[in-house]
């Protein structure tokens, strides 16, 4: 049988067989009985899929965030590419005979993590308070593992490995240059840019395919980070008592409103400027991320659930 394309390349034609990571799964009861909703992932991006047949026997092939094989054809539904799946099971050793390479499979972010590794150590040794540092340098160090390759979302923004370091690394590029243009303090910056995310590591549950732990769903990352940094600030000895509180406000704050979860408003320099670019990254990286999916006639896209709007779409010279 023919193989599917990659997960970007599928279209209203594509039949075949494919490896993928199952990164959701869920049961359904429609008119026609009970069928599975999945997401599929590859190193292209994601699509949906639907099983059908069989539906209890499927099910019990495979699990969430496990590799899997697929048989199945291409259908567009509600605007949207999806596959219509006939057979779904987990990857087994033969299958790498036939083709499966789990790098195939993992979405990662365009960048090699040892060169945004690089660039973050060279941020952290810019810093010139010695507690400011001595704090990152800590906090790296114990948390290296995760940050190397965490995302920084289940779906909405860089949810891909090492998207969460790309979209810190961003977020200080940015920061540093505002910081520059309106005279606030860069060490703060670099501090906030790094740290504001920095309970994501908890919050969320990543092996190939992330998801929400339970403490994750209970306190959520904001105040889980906040936590993280005050008990860090509390083993540096002699480490300024209002230094440490407002890098804890610029972790509290950096959502930029209470009704966008954050527990405090930005009630300094750093903390505005910081919740700006983080929120101007995370909405930059959808706009870029749509325009670029988007297969639609006309100069605009569709509507995007999240941004609230359909976009324009700039001739191309």
């Amino acid at each position: 049988m023919a193989r599917l394309p990659k997960i970007s390349e599928i279209d209203a034609t594509s039949n075949g067989t494919g490896f993928f990571l199952c990164a959701r799964k869920e049961r359904r009861t429609g008119r026609g009985g009970p069928f599975l909703v999945l997401l599929l992932q590859d190193v292209s991006g994601e699509i949906g899929g639907k099983v059908f047949q069989d539906v209890d026997v499927a099910s019990a092939q495979f699990e969430v965030g496990e590799f899997v094989a697929v048989q199945g054809k291409s259908n567009l539904y509600q605007q949207r590419m999806e596959l219509v799946i006939d057979r779904i099971r987990r990857v087994i050793p033969s299958d790498a005979a036939l083709g499966f390479r789990e790098e195939d499979c993992i979405p990662c972010s365009p960048r090699p993590i040892d060169e945004m590794w690089q660039e973050l150590q060279g941020r952290i040794a810019s810093v010139v308070d010695p507690h400011v540092r001595e704090l990152l340098t800590r906090m790296v160090a114990r948390h290296e593992e995760r940050l190397r390759i965490w995302p920084a979302a289940r779906q909405v923004h860089h949810a891909y490995r090492s998207g969460l370091l790309e979209h810190l690394l961003k977020i200080m590029e940015a920061a540093v240059l505002l910081a520059d243009v309106y005279g606030a303090r860069r060490d703060l910056l670099v501090a906030g840019a790094l740290l504001h995310d920095i309970g994501k590591l908890v919050e969320l549950d990543y092996r190939v395919a992330a998801d929400y732990s339970v403490e994750g769903n209970l306190v959520g990352h904001i105040v889980i980070g906040a936590g993280m940094v005050r008990d860090a600030i509390r083993e540096i000895p002699d480490f300024p008592p209002e230094l440490g509180i407002e890098i804890e406000h610029l972790v509290l704050s950096h959502h930029g409103a209470k009704e966008l979860g954050s527990p405090v408003v930005p009630m300094t320099v750093e903390a505005f400027i910081l919740a700006a670019a983080d929120d101007l990254d995370a909405k930059l990286f959808q706009v870029r991320r749509h325009l670029d999916a988007d297969d639609s006639d006309g100069r605009f896209t569709t509507y995007h659930r999240y941004l609230e709007r359909s976009l324009f779409k700039p001739t191309r010279s």
